[in-house]
């Protein structure tokens, strides 16, 4: 099984960060307003980033590290990583992208 953290650039301009085990389903329930209470009043969203995570704990422990940073470190991480390189990362490897 896949585990993801990712996170979706809202209608606003603001960002969500979450983790799921089916990145495209999580999306579409996020723009159908079917996702996150945050994002219903947000829609349509877009997937701007995503991480291929080896287990749940780890996707979780991303989320968390993910929801701390400040917008601008958040947009500089989008910039770095683009959602169609989805690098795989796990327990015990560095927090910082290839």
């Amino acid at each position: 099984m896949a585990f993801y953290t990712y996170i979706v650039r809202c209608r606003d301009g603001s960002l969500y960060t979450g983790w799921t085990t089916d990145i495209e389903d999580r999306v579409k329930k996020h723009s159908e307003g079917r996702g996150a209470k945050y994002t219903r009043s947000r829609r349509p969203v877009t997937l701007v980033y995503c991480e291929r995570l080896r287990s749940a704990r780890d996707a979780q422990r991303r989320e968390r590290e993910i929801k701390k940073l400040t917008r601008g470190q958040k947009l500089a991480l989008i910039g770095a990583g683009p959602s169609a390189d989805m690098t795989e990362r796990g327990a015990g490897e560095e927090d910082s992208l290839p």
